[in-house]
């Protein structure tokens, strides 16, 4: 786990208007930038990014956070991905990954460089091939792509040469060359020396970009009818298959705009679909569909929708990518399933029957639920015992993979009534059900009032300068806990995290931590976000009348019991004039602090 104190060192090392600023076009206005927001549409901007407060919020669709919550939004990063892609801007290194020794770190980055640099170069080589190569163009061009789309995807031409890339890299002999795939290198049976040469010949490219718009790898499509049709860079350092997907780059705000990711089987697929009016299309890079494919879809949006061929290999491919969302299917979650007819696939489609047929067959996709029950009940005869037994056999790992959820439940009841059987049979026979536990069963959370008055201000307080938990003593931190026992864990959580940040702490970092919690202080951290910045100077005398105003409450109403029990004893009424001593006090202070501001 990254510690707290390097999440707060790295928020208050960037700049959040340039991390923002690297995808959304800011300007100045007033104290705040301003600009169209990345998160929905719209035409006048209501997105702001605050530089005092390190934190962006849309007064349209509610979206705020920190630059971390930034890039994991905007570019569907992990939290540990968006951190560390923030800390190498600014020269930091997470402290959990950094397990290797300064010098050794210091060569896998350099390493890592170097690697990207090939690859940035050769896709700048491709793509200039690309304006001379008259037979390629005609084969994009006779494909319905127009420059424009060629452009949007840097998509290039490898020369039909065996060295053609030392045209760009004299140093043919370099290391990295081969390390990111851009080379062949063999050696002949008898020990002589190893000859090199390009990866790609005479083939249409297509670079890979990661979220980042960085270059990692390329797919190459053939000419001439030769094989293999599609050639795809090896695994490397920087290129993994099972983790990337062809065009998520280009098309992350047209997904955000959809609302849902179309996943086709190829790159001439999501590049057609793009020129077709669905931009929102992706691919997988030559490999089955992965859990991580999955899991970078679903942080884009809430629902995905695979389109395959109808022929026997596009039924594979959906079996695969099935068994790759079964771990992530939830009940906020869509996924779809299209099948076109064996003749076409999603360009064919489009340009024969037209894009309202396409939309039409986006729409009619087969939800993950009916294709699960379709493929355990295909080929097997539900009127026999054996061919409903068969049926449960292949659903049980299929089931066991799902997380427990209500869209579970639904299909183990449809499956019990296609089987003849019952819910509860089938979840003890797939051991579905969860254990109850016998020992430390947490208690309900309790319903209890929002905080109001005094108690949300102090709060409030807190969350726009969390520096100020630091100088409260243990007095005033009784006073405030005792003022509402229903809202006392949070406001106890609230001041710990405070604390924990430390004295510089600032809204970012806090709210940055929060969000890690139960979600009690979202609204609050919205409404802060949306409002102007105040001086900390003012918010602490703020924050001292409050305190002072709960310790007042508190003492008055300890009063009025003793007052109402008749003050009968000595000892009662000799708390009464303690009570009214500690009183006056307060009130002095009040007094002195008025004259002084």
């Amino acid at each position: 786990m990254i510690p707290q104190s390097f999440i707060q060192d790295l928020l208050n090392r960037v700049d959040i208007v340039d991390v923002v600023g690297r995808y959304v076009q800011l300007k100045k206005g007033g104290a705040n930038y301003m600009g169209l927001c990345p998160f929905h549409n719209e035409k006048s901007p209501s997105f702001t990014v605050s530089p005092t407060k390190q934190f962006y919020h849309c007064f349209g669709c509610g979206a705020h956070g920190t630059a971390i919550g930034f890039l994991i939004e905007y570019s569907g990063l992990g939290f540990v991905e968006a951190v560390k892609d923030l800390a190498q801007n600014v020269g930091m290194t997470v402290p959990d990954q950094d397990r290797l020794p300064p010098a050794q770190r210091a060569e896998v980055q350099a390493k890592s460089l170097a690697l990207s640099d090939a690859m940035t170069q050769a896709c700048d080589f491709y793509r200039q091939q690309l304006r001379g190569a008259q037979h390629a163009v005609a084969y994009l061009k006779g494909r319905g792509l127009t420059g424009e789309i060629a452009a949007r995807f840097a998509m290039g031409y490898a020369p039909d040469g065996w060295d053609s890339l030392r045209q760009v890299f004299p140093n043919y002999d370099a290391p990295q060359l081969v390390e990111a795939g851009l080379l062949i290198e063999k050696g002949d049976d008898d020990g002589g020396p190893r000859k090199r040469y390009d990866r790609f010949r005479d083939r249409i490219m297509f670079p890979i970009r990661n979220t980042k718009g960085q270059v990692i790898g390329f797919g190459g499509r053939v000419l001439d009818g030769g094989e293999p049709k599609y050639l795809n860079s090896p695994e490397t350092p920087l290129f993994q298959k099972g983790s990337e997907l062809y065009g998520l780059f280009e098309a992350r705000q047209a997904i955000r705009e959809a609302g849902y990711a179309l996943v086709t089987e190829g790159y001439m697929d999501v590049v057609a679909l793009a020129q077709l009016g669905f931009p929102q299309a992706v691919a997988t890079l030559g490999t089955a569909c992965t859990p991580t494919h999955v899991q970078k879809l679903l942080r884009q949006t809430d629902q995905v929708i695979f389109s395959f061929d109808g022929d026997a290999a596009g039924r594979r491919a959906a079996r695969r990518a099935l068994d790759a969302c079964l771990p992530h299917a939830s009940d906020n979650k869509t996924l779809k399933f299209l099948f076109l007819p064996p003749e076409h696939d999603p360009d064919s489609y489009v340009r024969e029957m037209g894009a309202d047929a396409f939309e039409q067959q986006i729409r009619d996709a087969m939800p993950l639920s009916q294709f699960l029950l379709k493929e355990v009940t295909a080929d097997t005869d539900l009127k026999t015992s054996e061919g409903r037994a068969k049926a449960q056999f292949d659903a049980k790992p299929m089931l066991q993979a799902m997380p427990p959820s209500a869209l579970r439940l639904q299909i183990v009841r449809s499956l019990a009534q296609m089987t003849q059987t019952t819910p509860a049979e089938i979840e003890a026979l797939f051991e579905l059900a969860q254990p109850v536990a016998r020992t430390k069963i947490a208690p309900p959370r309790t319903k209890r009032t929002p905080p109001m008055g005094l108690e949300r201000q102090i709060i409030r307080l807190l969350v726009v300068h969390p520096a100020l938990a630091s100088e409260l003593d243990q007095a005033a931190i009784d006073a405030i806990i005792s003022l509402s026992p229903d809202n006392s864990a949070m406001l106890q959580q609230l001041i710990d995290t405070c604390r924990a940040l430390g004295p510089q702490a600032n809204f970012a970092a806090l709210a940055q931590q929060l969000k890690m919690g139960n979600g009690d202080f979202d609204a609050l951290i919205a409404e802060v976000a949306a409002e102007p910045e105040s001086e900390i100077a003012t918010s602490r005398l703020e924050l001292a009348g409050a305190i002072r105003q709960t310790k007042m409450q508190l003492l008055k109403a300890e009063m009025d019991a003793l007052a109402a029990s008749g003050l009968g004893t000595e000892e009662a009424r000799g708390r009464y004039r303690e009570l009214f001593q500690q009183q006056e006090q307060l009130r002095r202070q009040a007094e002195v602090e008025n004259v002084t501001r």
